[in-house]
């Protein structure tokens, strides 16, 4: 009897496999030839292995208390796959189980051309943006890598250039920091390097490796780029004039900087204040991955319970400003040796919140504890709420609120075995471990977690969709 569980469990796994091994092309043409993106409960398909779309499925588990069906979500796909559909992103985790609730009898194909309507018979606008890299380092890099992963009929940016200080040759050296990472593993995909012509060719993208000493010493329409977004990495230029030394340069139109900004440059967050990008900024900042961590739970918290004061403490990986062994540094302790001490330092997020989430201003304290660790961080956030809760009542808000419409800012976990290093690649800006909520009364203590340069990343892409004016319908319709 045990063996024909056992023989039972094996052929179910089997054909989970087989249809997981089936979705991966029709993922691929779906964004390649129609600009459609797969998602199943806010993770992309796209560029997945079978494990991957496999895991993706057991999300359900936390989301809606049951293992997605993956004969649902393909049969699904493979519908939408013979329709005639613009670019979207189509989470089909969450129309699966919107069918299975509400089809009413409906047939596959009825259901979907009723809930995709918007972008059925639409054609794709070919509006593709210039974008360049200025600064090739741990962001840089990761951006480039979702730059490159996205690139489709549905994309509207493309990554022309980076830029980089020196003068040359050290095109293999940027190639190989391209291809591996000791954190975020090996690029995914095949990397060229082109010596003639200065260029690196990743998965088919072509990359003008630029080098110059200054942001206004560029001439991008030597290369053909027009009208590019510049996205500063470097974090040397933090003001307006600054910044503005980018828009000197000849096919430069915008600036967006990934590191806290100095003076009145607004601080996006995206998902929180991405309606306050106006068409006619040019100059614009995406905050910092604790500010992009915290200000979207913040705000959640925020309009449905209140917020009178709280304390913010991050736990934060230690960074490349800080020194591997002790060593001189301008800033206070952080000269002593990353990898063997826990540093107290400051950080500007807590009151950085205020230009994000106006209503916050000076309610906030905040302080930071480096730590031994590469990569992931942890935001204590010590609140005192206008109004009680309990422990259960706030953790199924902010499920609810990862689920809908604070998708990719709010993620959440119920795990009690999770720890830092299970979140490295997380796309989410922050991941709320509700497990370790902590409520008594009016007062909470919420543990967010995120991948200080993966969670990050993907938020700065999010607001250079924003920038560029990409506005892909999302299905089902964020509510």
């Amino acid at each position: 009897m045990a063996l024909k569980h056992s023989e039972e469990v094996l052929n179910q796994w089997k054909c989970q496999q087989t249809l997981a091994e089936q979705l991966i092309p029709l993922v691929g043409a779906l964004y390649r030839e129609k600009g459609v993106a797969i998602k199943v409960f806010g993770r992309r398909l796209m560029n997945s292995t079978t494990i991957d779309i496999l895991k993706a499925h057991r999300v359900g588990r936390r989301m809606i208390g049951e293992e997605l069906d993956i004969e649902a979500t393909f049969a699904m796909v493979a519908a939408m796959d013979k329709m005639d559909l613009a670019p979207a992103r189509v989470d089909v985790g969450k129309l699966a189980v919107a069918y299975a609730k509400l089809g009413n009898g409906s047939t596959l194909e009825d259901f979907l051309a009723a809930e995709l309507t918007p972008v059925i018979g639409k054609k794709a606008e070919d509006n593709a943006k210039d974008v360049v890299l200025y600064g090739f380092g741990r962001i840089g890099r990761l951006l480039a890598r979702l730059l490159i992963e996205r690139t489709g009929s549905g994309s509207n940016m493309r990554l022309r250039a980076i830029v980089v200080r020196g003068k040359g040759g050290d095109l293999e050296k940027r190639a190989s920091l391209l291809r591996r990472d000791s954190i975020h593993g090996p690029f995914n995909g095949t990397i060229t390097v082109d010596e003639e012509r200065n260029a690196l060719i990743a998965n088919g993208t072509f990359i003008q490796v630029i080098y110059a000493n200054g942001p206004d010493q560029v001439d991008y329409t030597e290369y053909g780029i027009e009208n590019a977004l510049i996205v500063d990495n470097t974090g040397i230029w933090k003001d307006r004039d600054g910044l503005g030394l980018h828009l000197k340069s000849k096919g430069a139109s915008k600036v967006l900087l990934t590191a806290p900004a100095k003076g009145d440059i607004k601080n996006i967050v995206a998902g929180v204040n991405s309606q306050d990008v106006d068409p006619n900024d040019t100059i614009l900042c995406a905050a910092s991955c604790t500010t992009n961590a915290i200000v979207p739970v913040l705000k959640a918290v925020n309009d449905s319970f209140g917020i009178k004061n709280g304390h913010i403490e991050t736990v934060h990986s230690y960074t490349n400003d800080q020194n591997l062994v002790d060593n001189m540094h301008s800033a206070e302790r952080r000269g002593r040796s990353a990898p063997m001490n826990m540093v107290i330092t400051s950080t500007g997020a807590a009151k950085a919140v205020a230009k994000a989430l106006p209503e916050l201003g000076g309610k906030l304290t905040g302080n930071a504890i480096r730590v031994p660790t590469p990569n992931v961080s942890m935001a204590v956030m010590n609140l005192n709420l206008d109004k009680g809760t309990n422990k259960d009542e706030l953790n199924d808000f902010l499920r609810d609120k990862a689920l809908a419409d604070m998708q990719g800012q709010i993620g959440f976990t119920l795990s009690t075995e999770l720890v830092s290093s299970d979140l490295v690649g997380s796309e989410d800006a922050g991941v709320v471990d509700g497990a370790a909520t902590i409520v008594d009364g009016d007062r909470v203590v919420l543990y967010v977690w995120y991948d200080n340069e993966a969670g990050y990343s993907n938020q700065v892409v999010r607001v250079m969709q924003k920038v560029v004016g990409l506005q892909m319908p999302e299905f089902p319709a964020i509510s």
